[in-house]
């Protein structure tokens, strides 16, 4: 419709890299995206050294989650982070951790 405001959404995977686990990382993006009205999870990779994020909803709501995830929470330290934007595949219920 002409005039709608639609927000478009998209699936955002972020790899966080540096000292990400072992310092409730995942929990604070889990709360991050909560708060953003995101859905999708957050785990650890077996290197040691990563967070796994994939997040669908509106792209600007995405945009700042990604910006958080960056700034990092309290205790990590974030040194390198990979992103990848596509489609939202309408899979997700809720955020969850793996």
């Amino acid at each position: 419709m002409v005039g709608e405001n639609v927000q478009e959404t998209a699936r955002l995977r972020v790899l966080v890299m540096g000292r990400v686990q072992g310092v409730s990382f995942r929990y604070y993006a889990r709360r991050q995206a909560l708060g953003l009205g995101l859905v999708g999870w957050a785990r650890n990779l077996r290197d040691g050294a990563t967070v796994e994020v994939v997040a669908e909803g509106p792209r600007p709501a995405l945009a700042h989650f990604l910006q958080l995830l960056q700034a990092g929470s309290r205790r990590a330290s974030v040194a390198q982070v990979e992103v990848e934007w596509s489609e939202a595949e309408g899979k997700f219920q809720s955020f969850q951790i793996s």
